[in-house]
C-alpha cells in the first residue's frame, strides 16, 4: 500500500479553512453585539480586546473587522481605528426611502413565487414575534424581526438584490432597534404589520404585497422620527407600477 505522500499545502489550506470559520464566526458575534445594542453607534472597537474576549488571534478579528466594513456597521479610520458605524438622520431617511422601494419589489416577486413551505417558515417566525411582542422583550423580537426580512428577499432568489439589501438594513440597525423600543405597543403594532406582510404575500396579489411591505417600511420610519424627537415626517411615496 502506498504511503500518502506529504504535501506541504495540506498545512496551509486547513489552516486557511480555520482561519476562514474563524473570521465568520468573528464576523457573526460582532454582528451580533451590535444588533442586540451591546455595542452601540460610535463604540471604538480594539482588535486585541476583541480578540481576548472572544478566545482568538488578532487575525481573525483584523479580517472581520474588513468584512463587517463592507457591509456597512463598522467604520475604518485611518490612524485612528475600529468603529460602530453612526448613520445620521438625514442617511436614515435616505436609506428608508431605498429600502421601501427595496421592500415593494421583493413584495410583488414573492406574490408570484412563493411556496406554501416558505410561507410556512415565514409564520413561524411571525409566531416567535408575537410572543416576544407580548412580553415587551426586544432583545427576543429584533433577531427575528431581522430574520424575517432577511428570508423574505432570500426567498426571492435574486443574490444581488440580497446582497445590496442587507448592506441597506446593517446601516440602519441602531434607528430600527430603537424606534421598536420607543414606545410601548410598538412591538404588537409591527407584529400585525408583518402578519398583514404575510397574508398580502400568501393571498398572490403583486400589488397588494407591495402595498403591505411598504406601508411597514413607513409606520417604521414613523416609529424612528417619534423615538427621535422627529416632527412631521415626510411621507415615503409608494412606487406604483406603470401602465403598459
Amino acid at each position: 500500500m502506498n504511503a500518502i505522500q506529504h504535501n506541504p499545502t495540506h498545512h496551509t489550506t486547513i489552516q486557511l479553512l480555520q482561519s476562514h470559520s474563524l473570521t465568520t464566526l468573528v464576523q457573526q458575534e460582532i454582528a451580533r453585539l451590535i444588533e442586540t445594542g451591546e455595542l452601540s453607534a460610535g463604540d471604538k472597537l480594539n482588535e486585541w480586546s476583541v480578540a481576548e474576549r472572544l478566545g482568538v488571534s488578532r487575525g481573525p478579528v483584523r479580517e472581520a473587522f474588513r468584512a463587517l466594513a463592507e457591509t456597512g456597521l463598522l467604520r475604518m479610520e485611518k490612524n485612528r481605528g475600529v468603529f460602530v458605524r453612526q448613520v445620521s438622520i438625514k442617511e436614515a431617511e435616505e436609506i428608508y426611502e431605498v429600502r421601501a422601494a427595496l421592500d415593494q419589489l421583493v413584495g410583488r416577486r414573492l406574490a408570484e413565487i412563493i411556496r406554501p413551505e416558505q410561507l410556512k417558515e415565514l409564520r413561524v417566525i411571525v409566531n416567535g414575534m408575537e410572543k416576544a411582542a407580548a412580553k415587551q422583550d426586544v432583545d427576543a423580537y429584533y433577531p427575528l424581526n431581522l430574520r424575517f426580512h432577511d428570508t423574505l428577499v432570500q426567498f426571492t432568489g435574486n443574490s444581488k438584490l440580497l446582497t445590496t439589501y442587507r448592506r441597506i438594513v446593517n446601516e440602519l440597525n441602531l434607528y430600527r432597534r430603537d424606534a421598536l423600543a420607543g414606545e410601548k405597543g410598538n412591538l404588537l403594532v409591527s407584529t400585525r404589520e408583518h402578519k398583514k406582510i404575510v397574508d398580502a404575500i400568501a393571498s398572490g396579489d403583486p400589488d397588494r404585497a407591495s402595498r403591505a411591505l411598504h406601508d411597514h417600511v413607513a409606520a417604521g420610519r414613523e416609529r424612528m422620527h417619534r423615538a427621535h424627537g422627529i416632527r412631521e415626517p415626510v411621507q415615503i411615496t409608494r412606487a406604483r407600477k406603470k401602465s403598459t
